[in-house]
């Protein structure tokens, strides 16, 4: 596709069509774009490269660029294969450049290649810089987004921030689809396990004036970046990005269905505005992970099976936990014909998850509804109830104050002059009001 980032800075990515399977295990249903960059000065650099499936594109859409110039850097900022897999072919299309990537990129570039280029390699860090002439791209490390060898660049001449996985989204460049929508499924999927690590990135970019967000995957951001760092910091630090309830259910015979359709519709018809049902057999498992992390609310309902918990909900439940699962209100839903365990093997599944609350109320099923499970449910619905809000909160009185680095949001009538951003630690220069 050509996207041309600035004047100087071009687009030479390709769209993947072909994959249904993203790391083998997320579906993406509208493909995936690997992203890629040339950025031209005195000296020419190119940012990342692509999957080896399509390095003959992607070589193609570089010598387009560049008109017959040689490029004199390849910049590598992550290094799983969907970004790196055409190093090798690029290195062997231009001799002479040189290789830029964090010193754990390299060991990682031997292992998967079997080449290091320790001929022909710059190692770079926190606070180093990279001169193309009228231009200089700073580096920051980034371990654990999502991977220990990672690095982002910033060129100030643009406010270009060149952010790595950060900011990406499953889907090719051409699909017609929510950017959050995707870019919270990969995020939580992918990255969310390691939202501190985010977080001590975030400080490392506070104070920079970017204007432009370039990832690997997914748009280039160029507008309302407030929007993308208001919500990165949200899922970052688990907080609750919307009021909901998600109820994830499995049912052997459809007695456990049964109570959770009348769980939803009782909770709909005392007016809560947001109830979501996930049939953790049937749906897509990181679309379910995704809700219970954008809701605050989780409902769990399943079977007792073979002296444990139905084996979808025991995958799902893993999921939360290995991804940070916090801050959340949990109930539990259990059935069983003669020895239901499964609410205490859930909550025990979920034990190292930090704070938690769980609902006073909660359902024992023996086998099918009956008067008694039935009034357990009600209680349950009404406790839910009671916090889940039916219309829209009102506006806070006074006046607005947002972060232009992070979008965290002051209210209040005036903003202190000595104000500080609780999120990035930016001072009151770098808020302006929301009109």
């Amino acid at each position: 596709m050509k996207i041309a980032v600035s004047d100087t800075v071009k687009y030479i990515g390709v769209n993947d069509r072909e994959i249904d399977l993203f790391e083998g295990q997320y579906i993406v249903p509208n493909g995936m774009a690997y992203n890629s960059y040339v950025v031209f000065d005195e000296k020419i650099a190119v940012i990342d490269s692509v999957d080896a499936r399509f390095s003959g594109i992607w070589l193609e859409n570089i010598a387009e660029e560049l008109k017959g110039a040689s490029p004199d850097y390849l910049v590598v900022h992550h290094m799983e294969p969907d970004h790196s897999g055409s190093i090798r072919a690029f290195m062997s299309a231009y001799p002479q450049t040189k290789i830029v990537a964090s010193a754990r990129a390299f060991v990682m570039m031997k292992n998967f290649y079997g080449e290091d280029y320790s001929s022909r390699r710059v190692v770079v860090g926190d606070g180093d810089s990279l001169s193309l002439g009228g231009r200089s791209l700073s580096f920051f490390t980034a371990p654990m987004v999502h991977w220990p060898e990672v690095i982002l660049s910033y060129d100030s001449a643009e406010g270009i921030l060149f952010s790595a996985d950060a900011f990406g989204k499953f889907g090719a460049l051409d699909a017609d689809e929510d950017w959050a929508c995707e870019a919270r499924r990969y995020y939580i999927g992918i990255v969310g396990k390691y939202g501190g690590a985010l977080q001590s990135v975030f400080a490392k970019l506070g104070g920079l004036n970017i204007q432009i967000i370039c990832p690997l995957h997914g748009p280039v951001l160029t507008e309302n970046l407030e929007y993308y760092f208001r919500l990165y910091n949200i899922w970052s630090t688990y907080a609750v990005e919307e009021d909901g309830i998600v109820i994830a259910y499995t049912s052997v015979y459809g007695n456990t269905k049964k109570a959770v359709e009348l769980l939803a519709e009782e909770l709909e018809k005392n007016g809560c505005r947001k109830v979501v049902v996930n049939d953790l057999a049937r749906c897509d498992m990181a679309e379910a992970v995704e809700d219970a992390f954008r809701y605050g609310k989780l409902v769990l309902a399943t079977t007792t099976y073979n002296g444990g918990i139905f084996p979808y909900m025991r995958e799902f439940i893993e999921h939360l936990t290995e991804r940070n699962f916090s801050n959340r209100e949990v109930a539990f839903i259990e059935n069983g014909s003669w020895a239901p365990t499964a609410s205490r093997i859930m909550k025990s599944m979920l034990e190292k998850s930090k704070n938690l609350s769980y609902t006073a109320a909660g359902v024992r099923i023996m086998s099918a509804l009956n008067e008694e499970s039935t009034a357990q449910l009600m209680a349950l619905a009404a406790e839910l109830n009671r916090e889940c809000p039916a219309e829209q909160p009102e506006e806070i009185a006074g006046k607005k104050f947002i972060c232009k680095i992070c979008g965290y949001i002051h209210e209040g009538e005036e903003l202190p002059s000595d104000f500080e951003c609780p999120i990035c630690r930016q001072s009151a220069e770098f808020f302006e009001e929301v009109k």
